[in-house]
């Protein structure tokens, strides 16, 4: 491990037990109702950890402890909350304290909240906000989930071509605080149409008397509203921004995407993916721990109950060729090795296919080219440990080479269909418009079992037919 990773990891664990700290400091003095002793320990804490350690209490402490929070402190905090803890302070809240705080929200985070609670609240909510937040509430609620205008604030700062610089200065510094980025600016004509951007940066250096026309890019990348969250995660990574501007059908600016938001999109789209290659399945996937083990349970056996059905033609296939099996008795110690290797090499092949899916290293490789190398490797990996396999076997049966034999084709054989199968089923389901994770490596190793047991026994039945006979 490299010094930096093993630093990142040590601060990593140091902030953990401090959070564990913080938590219990604040279960003891809220219990001794010692509150202004609250309110001095939280002073020197950052935001997001306050909101970790509201999260680590007992619900019946949440909002107690949040009410100790300054008005500006309990909005930062409320929006780095998990959405169950949301919902509970929701609940706990008068209502005039749940009204000022999701009225002060930034309108991304008020619809992430949103997404999470009942229709009846949030038609609740909707109605007591003021008639500026209201609009731009449903306007964002009224995009496609999953999508950049879902995902997008309209919390930015635009300016106009004719502007000077200096105008431009004071038009930044008056909308700063309720502003979410004032690093990209962003420049508009009369109809709202983008017409450029440029950064603080380049605003700061330039001469006061400039025109903003003249100094700003006017080559400008931006995604639509109904962009897909994981495009626009990707044009964020490919040109380093710190937020990407959205625009309408009409090229007119509605919105801008940052980067925390982008980093919270990866990290659900991994969490997802991880959950489908599992063959587990996808609910809140942020909650899953924090649920109660039925609903665990729920999750997790309706793909097993589906493999379970799919394994059971393994067992169909050698019922059915039990006789070479009564024959030669030994060959059925192989089949754990064969059918266990023949998954591994599928689940490897499946892995790193849907990973390049993810990056879009397959789709500058080709499918075709990209299919055919996994099928290639699969069968160097099988002649690789065929060497191995064979003189194993045959000391394990006590010399018969024919079984040896058989173990060690279709092993070759084994390898080489799984790797085709672990790269071919995931670019099928993409082509099809389905999430390539959920042809995983669970799925990819069942239906290898099968295939792999039948050309096992086929081959072992075809040897020993032929050479024993003679």
């Amino acid at each position: 491990m490299s010094e930096a990773m093993a630093a990142a990891a040590t601060n990593a664990a140091n902030g953990a037990a401090l959070t564990e700290v913080l938590i219990q400091q604040l279960k003891v003095m809220l219990e001794a109702g010692n509150y202004d002793a609250v309110k001095l320990l939280l002073q020197p804490v950052q935001e997001v950890d306050i909101a970790e350690a509201i999260g680590g209490l007992p619900r019946t402490l949440q909002a107690l402890a949040f009410r100790l929070l300054s008005k500006d402190e309990a909005i930062e905090v409320y929006e780095y909350l998990e959405p169950s803890v949301q919902q509970t302070l929701l609940e706990r809240l008068r209502s005039s304290e749940v009204l000022e705080l999701v009225e002060e929200m930034s309108p991304d985070d008020r619809v992430q909240l949103f997404d999470e609670l009942p229709a009846k609240v949030v038609r609740r909510l909707l109605a007591e906000l003021s008639p500026a937040e209201r609009r731009v509430t449903a306007q964002l609620l009224g995009y496609e989930p999953e999508t950049a205008g879902r995902l997008m604030t309209t919390e930015f700062i635009d300016l106009k071509e004719f502007h000077s610089v200096a105008q431009a200065l004071a038009i930044v510094r008056r909308r700063a605080r309720d502003t979410e980025t004032i690093y990209a600016l962003y420049v508009t004509d009369a109809s709202r149409h983008l017409t450029g951007i440029l950064s603080l940066r380049d605003l700061v250096v330039a001469d006061p008397d400039d025109r903003v026309g003249d100094v700003m890019t006017r080559e400008v990348v931006s995604v639509g509203t109904d962009t897909d969250q994981e495009e626009v995660a990707r044009v964020i990574q490919r040109y380093d921004f710190l937020a990407v501007p959205v625009v309408d059908r009409e090229l007119r600016l509605v919105g801008i995407v940052t980067v925390d938001d982008v980093i919270d999109v990866i990290q659900q789209e991994a969490t997802r993916d991880l959950y489908a290659a599992g063959a587990v399945q996808a609910g809140d996937e942020d909650d899953y721990f924090q649920s109660n083990l039925f609903t665990v349970a729920r999750r997790r056996v309706v793909w097993l109950l589906v493999l379970l059905l799919a394994n059971s033609g393994t067992a169909a296939v050698i019922a059915s060729m039990d006789g070479v099996l009564k024959q030669v008795v030994v060959l059925a110690a192989f089949i754990p090795l064969l059918i266990g290797t023949g998954g591994n090499v599928g689940a490897q092949s499946s892995t790193v296919v849907i990973r390049g899916l993810s990056t879009q290293r397959i789709q500058a490789l080709g499918t075709g080219r990209a299919i055919w190398r996994e099928a290639v490797a699969g069968a160097l990996l099988g002649l690789l440990m065929m060497l191995v396999v064979i003189p194993w076997a045959a000391y394990v049966s006590g010399g018969n080479w024919l079984v040896a034999g058989a173990a060690g084709f279709s092993l070759v054989a084994i390898t080489t269909l799984a790797a085709t199968a672990g790269a071919a089923l995931p670019l099928l389901f993409d082509r099809l418009g389905l999430d390539p994770a959920l042809m995983s490596a669970p799925f990819i190793a069942t239906a290898t079992d099968v295939a792999g047991v039948f050309i096992y026994l086929q081959t072992a039945s075809w040897l020993l037919g032929r050479f024993s006979a003679s």
